[in-house]
């Protein structure tokens, strides 16, 4: 694998497609290999495939339905030509999973921000406090930092989304777990070409295919997105591939591997905007934006192994192993005079990653008593080595631009983990699961820029944490399930919240304490009929040494521990058929999260001491109290498709001090879409979508505590997209 950053890729962005070189993006290779594996795939149809007992790997670690698993698990099957949706987002897949909130930031320089139950709404940027993975394999580093820009939804097959006390046996910053599952290669040979175009100057390009060639089942995904942006200063070009490839190796024995690339060459950064500058003109960028030409470059390459093996009707081994690359280039919008101290680590951010580890894990089934058991033992390591640099934004007088060395450190993470969980279905009626996890998070810091007036700044830290988690589930019905649990969670600072001292000094923060939750939660499955099912969850969780934003001025945040936390809510949701050919998916989500005791914090930076009190029972920022999303589609695969998608959020504050709110909005999507069959299996897919079709005027996202007041990233006005897809 060529982890090499590759130059050409560092093109002018363009917007038209005649101003690209098919020759000289992943795309076209992926085209013609789209073309040659089916026919390969044709040709050697013939030879006799072994077919191996499916292991079932989700969220939950079980080989059990998740309708009989006594937490809040939401399964959902992702269609890359449903909805007219380009692909590009996470929160396209999202419609009607209660819980989870994906807020549009539009701007890529920072991903989107997800949150699960109010955990990671104060994500500057990224995802915190929730575990990521994709195909098995972690996409959340072990100092709990992850995103979620390198799923591709063109070769997905299913996400699933684990809220509640269970998250937490994922260790590390688990407030919830989201996994994207790769769809596996068909029998039947089948490449699909994609081209979607819509409003300010976007443009999506993509290919799959995916089939069986011998004992090797392939899903391959390339992809290319291009777009001017809503907001001034906010083009971004993204390069997404994704490949699976399972091996059968006999002997009820698989391998599968999983190369993951995403290349992200420009991506600027509009940043925040203030209550005026929202009402004088929503879509204009601050003028550092352009001052500084604020903007980051992301280039990530990775692997993933895993190995299953049946060792018996009762035993199953899984192995995995992951190794990837991470480099990133971000100009902040800091003023040079702030740069004169030489403590200041500079105006332009560049983390070069490298990480990986393994995970070994045997499950065991059998029978105690009169019931049927399943247990689960398993350990991992991970590490990540990440050498953090930091430059001037500055050369002279001209400003957004690498100037001299500020900053140069090896910040190294390290996490080892070991977990059991026993799954006891004990009498026909009632089921136990039980869980148990230890980890041991070491971050170390090893300083490399050392002057008469910046002092070595060497140091380190260890954080451990045993979270035990029980639940137990009541079935007075075949379809009905009632559950009980409760978990122990804790959450450590990652490098981006240790990286910045609020007081100014260099350094990092190994002040800060690792966050310690309490979770509890008491739910109810039903099947009201064969296609319907409806869910209910009642949640809590009480959280002290809460991580807070300290401060945030110009793109850098800091911060510090609050005092305790409560997050308490219910879900709602309702999924199936309606009727033949209509689909429903609804949920609903209703969230109260407080700052139980008062506390101090900054209103500016640096911040040696806080000194504005925070009033006991002070809302959160960033979390709204209600949020909820509906999608109803009706279509059976030929023909006619239309959809509609509705989505509504609360109001959010967006400081500690509650001193201003981003209103809450209601918004309405429409789509349709017509196939055509062109041949036995050859067919074509024409979409058509608008979205915010009643042209609200809303705030996408905040931006938690920002010095400079900035906090609002204002969503796209009503907007089109047109799509057509051609499989064969």
């Amino acid at each position: 694998m060529n982890l090499k950053h590759r130059t050409w890729g560092r093109m002018a962005l363009g917007y038209k497609a005649a101003r690209l070189s098919p020759a000289r993006t992943p795309l076209a290779a992926a085209v013609a290999l789209s073309v040659a594996l089916p026919l390969h795939a044709q040709a050697t149809s013939g030879n006799a495939q072994t077919t191996l007992p499916a292991i079932q790997v989700n969220a939950s670690r079980l080989d059990i339905p998740s309708f009989d698993v006594p937490a809040a698990l939401s399964v959902v099957h992702v269609d890359p030509a449903a909805a007219g949706q380009p692909g590009v987002n996470f929160s396209e897949v999202l419609a009607g999973v209660p819980g989870i909130l994906a807020r549009d930031r539009q701007n890529y320089a920072q991903d989107e921000q997800i949150s699960i139950r109010g955990f990671g709404s104060r994500a500057t940027f990224g995802v915190r406090s929730i575990r990521i993975y994709m195909d098995g394999i972690p996409a959340t580093l072990p100092d709990g930092q992850g995103q979620v820009s390198q799923f591709n939804l063109d070769s997905a097959d299913r996400v699933e989304v684990l809220r509640g006390p269970f998250s937490v046996l994922y260790g590390n910053a688990a407030g919830g777990v989201v996994q994207l599952y790769s769809a596996d290669g068909t029998a039947t040979p089948q490449t699909t070409l994609g081209v979607y175009g819509g409003s300010y100057d976007s443009f999506r390009y993509s290919a799959n295919t995916r089939g069986i060639v011998g004992p090797v089942d392939y899903n391959i995904a390339a992809s290319e997105f291009l777009s001017g942006g809503y907001r001034a200063h906010s083009r971004v070009q993204r390069e997404s591939d994704n490949a699976k490839f399972g091996i059968d190796l006999g002997q009820q024995r698989k391998l599968t591997v999983v190369l993951n690339r995403i290349d992200q060459p420009i991506a600027q950064d509009a940043l925040g905007l203030t209550r005026a500058q929202v009402d004088q003109d929503r879509r204009q960028a601050t003028t550092v934006a352009s001052q500084y030409n604020t903007r980051k470059s992301t280039e990530q390459n990775q692997i993933g192994l895993i190995y299953e093996q049946t060792l018996s009707q009762t035993d199953q081994l899984r192995a995995m192993a992951y190794y990837g690359q991470r480099s990133i280039t971000q100009y902040l919008s800091i003023p040079p005079a702030v740069q004169k101290n030489p403590l200041q680590s500079g105006g332009v951010v560049s983390p070069d990653t490298n990480y990986g580890g393994a995970d070994l894990r045997w499950t065991h089934s059998g029978q105690l008593a009169s019931g049927n058991y399943e247990a689960v033992l398993g350990a991992s390591g991970d590490y990540q080595i990440q050498r953090r640099t930091g430059y001037e934004n500055f050369i002279g007088d001209t400003l957004g631009v690498q100037g001299a060395l500020r900053r140069n450190e090896h910040d190294n993470v390290n996490n080892v983990a070991e977990y059991a969980q026993f799954y006891w279905h004990f009498v026909p009626q009632w089921a136990l699961l039980l869980g148990l996890r230890h980890d041991e998070v070491r971050f170390s810091e090893h300083d490399f820029y050392i002057t008469p007036t910046n002092p070595d700044d060497s140091g380190d830290v260890s954080y451990s944490a045993t979270t035990p988690v029980v639940g137990l589930q009541f079935r007075p019905a075949d379809d009905l399930r009632l559950y009980a649990s409760y978990g122990k969670g804790f959450e450590t600072p990652s490098y981006n919240e240790i990286g910045y001292r609020s007081d100014g000094q260099a350094g990092l923060a190994f002040n800060l304490k690792p966050a310690r939750s309490r979770n509890y939660e008491l739910g109810t499955k039903w099947q009201v009929t064969h296609g319907i099912e409806v869910d209910a969850a009642a949640f809590r969780a009480d959280t002290r040494d809460e991580l807070t934003v300290a401060t945030n001025v110009n793109g850098r945040a800091t911060y510090s521990n609050a005092g305790n936390t409560r997050r308490q809510g219910i879900e709602l949701s309702a999924t199936g058929e309606l009727a033949p050919d209509w689909r429903l998916s609804a949920g609903y989500t209703h969230l109260k999260a407080r700052f139980q005791d008062g506390f101090l914090t900054c209103t500016g930076s640096p911040c040696p001491v806080p000194t504005m009190p925070v009033a006991a029972n002070s809302r959160i920022p960033g979390v709204p109290e209600d949020y909820g999303s509906l999608r109803l589609e009706h279509g059976n695969g030929t023909g006619w498709r239309e959809g509609l998608t509705l989505t509504g959020v609360g109001s959010v504050t967006v400081n500690d001090l509650d001193t201003d709110r981003a209103a809450g909005y209601a918004l309405v999507d429409v789509d349709a879409g017509y196939t055509f069959a062109l041949g036995e299996t050859i067919r074509l897919d024409l979409s058509a979508r608008i979205s915010n079709l009643a042209d609200r005027r809303y705030i996408g996202s905040v931006i938690v505590n920002d010095g400079n007041g900035r906090y609002f990233e204002p969503g796209p006005n009503r907007g089109f997209m047109l799509g057509a897809r051609l499989t064969f």
